[in-house]
């Protein structure tokens, strides 16, 4: 349902842009998202963007670095990524959530339905 692609290897400083494609259900969802975990740490909420309300969200770290954007016609969601720091080293996640959300809950990985097979990001200094 979730195809990610487009990690890799970056130096600090660095630009990636990480690619999702929905295929099927996942297609329509309401509330796309990017999620990461590091090793030996949690998966955390990166950025997602409410479909129906147009709105996006960051978590604070990657703000004025990271963008979330959508590809209706390819049924994509990117996520550009510059300026990257080693503390971004993570495998990502694109998900989905099929019903619309409320702010309060897209950041919790529970609210997404849908999980994309990650892909990893690693930033060297």
């Amino acid at each position: 349902q979730l195809q990610a692609s487009g990690g890799g290897l970056v130096q600090l400083g660095g630009s990636l842009r990480l690619s999702c494609t929905a295929s099927g259900l996942t297609s329509k969802a309401n509330v796309m998202g990017w999620f990461r975990q590091a090793p030996g740490k949690e998966r955390e909420f990166v950025a997602a963007r409410r479909r129906s309300f147009g709105t996006d969200y960051y978590l604070d770290s990657v703000k004025g670095r990271f963008t979330i954007s959508i590809d209706n016609a390819e049924n994509t969601v990117y996520l550009q990524m510059h300026n990257l720091k080693p503390e971004d080293t993570a495998v990502y996640y694109c998900a989905a959530a099929i019903r619309p959300k409320i702010v309060g809950v897209i950041r919790t990985a529970g609210a997404y339905d849908y999980w994309g097979q990650g892909t990893l990001v690693t930033v060297s200094s």
